[in-house]
C-alpha cells in the first residue's frame, strides 16, 4: 500500500503569468526546481497538479481516472477547439463521436490527403521558381488549407483562400496567452463557424453533395447516442476539427525544413533511405515545440506513487517535457531521427498529439494525416528541389506558444531537378506506412 505524501508545491500565489512568460520552459523549470515530476501550483486561480514522463502520461490518459469535461480553459474552447467539440467529451458520448472521426481517417483516405497535399505543393513550386524568395511557413499554410478543404469536401473559392487560411491560422495561434491573439482567434472562429454552418445546411438540404467518405458529409449526418442529429453549430465545430488541425502541420513542416538546413547529412538520407522520411518526421514532432501541455480533471479519488489525487482537481500533463524526458529518450535535447528506426516505444512517452490509443482514448485521430504529409513533404524537398538558404534568423522563442522560426524560413533560387516528375509520381503512388 502506498504511503500518502504531499505533492511538492511551486512558489507563488498563482503562476499563470509565469506560464505565459516562460512558455514551454515553465513546467520543466518547475519540475527541476522541485526535483519532482509531479508538483502542485495554481493556474487561472485554480489548484492544478502538473506532471510529466511516461508513467504520468499513462496515468493521464486513463479514462477511468480522468475526464475532459470542464477541464479545458474557456479561452481555448472559445478560440481553438470550439464549443461542444470532441476534445471536451468523455465516456460513450466521446467514443461515439470519435468513431465518426476515425471513419474519415482510414488508410485510403489518409493516402488521398497525401496525394492532394502533394498536388497543391507541386502547383506552388511553379510559382516558387519565379519568385525572388519563398517564405516556407506562409506557403505551407496555404497549401494545407487548400488540401484540407478539398479532402474534407468543403468548397473553397479562389477569392476566399487567403481569408479562410488566415482564420485557421489565427485560431491555432490563439492559445499562447496573448490577449490580442486570443481576440483574433475568437473573431476568426466566429467567421469560420458561420461559413461552415452554411455548408452543413447546404448538405442537409441537398444543395451540396459531398462524397459520403468526406468530413462534410459525415459531420452533416452524424447522430449522437440518442439517435438525434447534432445541431448545425456543433456539426460545424467538428467539421472544422476534421481539417483545421492540419494547418498546425505548417509549424512542424517549417521546423523540418530548418532541420534539413541545420543538419545537412539528413538530406542525403532522405534521398536514399526509404524509411528515413518517416523517422525524420517523427523526430521533428518530438524535438520541436508545439503543444506545451494538456489538461484533464480527476474523475474519482485515487493515489498514485503516494500522491493523493482528489476528485475534480485540475491536472496538467507536460507534453513538451514528456517528449524530451531523459527517462525515455537518450540525448533528448539532440535532433536524432535515427532513434525512430524500428522504434517500438511506448505510446505514452511520445505524445506530440496526445497519448495512448487512437480508438478508445484521447490521442488525436488526425495524427496519421500529420505524419503522412510531413513524411511525403520532407522527401519531396530532398528529392525534387534545389534551393538556397540565405542568411536569416532561424532562432525561435520558447516563450511564445505556439512558436516558429523568427524568419519563418526563407529559401531562394528554387529549381526542380531533372527527375522531378518521376519522383513526384512515385511519391503520389507509393503507399505510406502511417503508423
Amino acid at each position: 500500500m502506498d504511503v500518502k505524501k504531499p505533492v511538492p508545491r511551486s512558489k507563488g500565489i498563482d503562476n499563470s503569468l509565469s506560464l505565459i512568460k516562460e512558455g514551454f520552459y515553465f513546467l520543466p523549470n518547475q519540475r527541476q526546481k522541485l526535483g519532482s515530476d509531479i508538483f502542485e501550483t495554481r493556474l487561472l486561480g485554480k489548484k492544478a497538479i502538473c506532471m510529466a514522463g511516461e508513467e504520468a502520461s499513462e496515468l493521464f490518459y486513463d479514462t477511468e481516472k480522468f475526464k475532459r469535461e470542464d477541464a479545458m480553459p474557456k479561452p481555448l474552447k472559445m478560440s481553438l477547439f470550439g464549443d461542444g467539440s470532441l476534445h471536451g467529451m468523455d465516456g460513450e458520448a466521446h467514443r461515439n463521436r470519435k468513431r465518426s472521426f476515425l471513419s474519415m481517417f482510414t488508410p485510403d483516405r489518409v493516402e488521398d490527403l497525401k496525394r492532394l497535399a502533394l498536388e497543391h505543393l507541386d502547383a506552388k513550386v511553379s510559382h516558387w521558381e519565379k519568385a525572388d524568395e519563398v517564405v516556407i511557413f506562409d506557403e505551407m499554410q496555404e497549401i494545407l488549407a487548400r488540401a484540407g478543404c478539398e479532402w474534407a469536401g468543403v468548397p473553397l473559392e479562389e477569392n476566399e483562400v487567403q481569408q479562410r487560411t488566415q482564420e485557421m491560422i489565427d485560431m491555432i495561434d490563439s492559445f499562447g496567452g496573448s490577449l490580442s491573439r486570443f481576440k483574433d482567434g475568437k473573431k476568426a472562429r466566429d467567421s469560420h463557424e458561420a461559413w461552415l454552418q452554411e455548408i452543413i445546411k447546404g448538405v442537409r438540404k441537398g444543395k451540396m453533395s459531398p462524397p459520403p467518405h468526406t468530413a462534410a458529409y459525415v459531420m452533416a449526418h452524424h447522430r449522437e447516442n440518442n439517435g438525434k442529429r447534432i445541431d448545425k453549430g456543433t456539426a460545424a465545430v467538428e467539421l472544422s476539427n476534421s481539417f483545421r488541425p492540419l494547418l498546425a502541420t505548417a509549424y512542424f513542416l517549417t521546423f523540418g525544413i530548418v532541420a534539413m538546413h541545420e543538419h545537412p547529412l539528413t538530406v542525403s538520407k532522405l534521398q536514399h533511405h526509404p524509411r528515413y522520411s518517416h523517422m525524420f518526421a517523427q523526430e521533428t514532432r518530438r524535438f520541436y515545440p508545439f503543444v506545451p501541455a494538456m489538461a484533464a480533471k480527476v474523475k474519482k479519488n485515487f493515489t498514485f506513487k503516494g500522491y493523493k489525487f482528489k476528485k475534480d482537481t485540475l491536472v496538467v500533463l507536460d507534453i513538451f517535457g514528456t517528449n524530451r524526458h531523459p527517462d525515455s529518450w537518450e540525448n533528448a535535447d539532440t535532433f536524432i531521427p535515427e532513434r525512430f528506426e524500428g522504434w517500438k516505444g511506448s505510446p505514452f512517452s511520445f505524445i506530440p498529439q496526445g497519448g495512448g490509443d487512437h480508438h478508445t482514448g484521447h490521442r488525436c485521430a488526425g495524427e496519421w494525416l500529420t505524419v503522412i504529409v510531413m513524411s511525403s513533404f520532407f522527401e519531396f524537398f530532398a528529392k525534387n528541389l534545389t534551393y538556397d538558404v540565405p542568411e536569416q534568423d532561424l532562432s525561435y522563442s520558447m516563450e511564445r506558444m505556439p512558436t516558429f522560426p523568427n524568419s519563418r524560413m526563407i529559401i531562394q533560387n528554387v529549381r526542380k531537378i531533372a527527375d522531378y516528375e518521376k519522383n513526384l509520381n512515385e511519391l503520389m503512388d507509393g503507399f505510406s506506412a502511417i503508423r
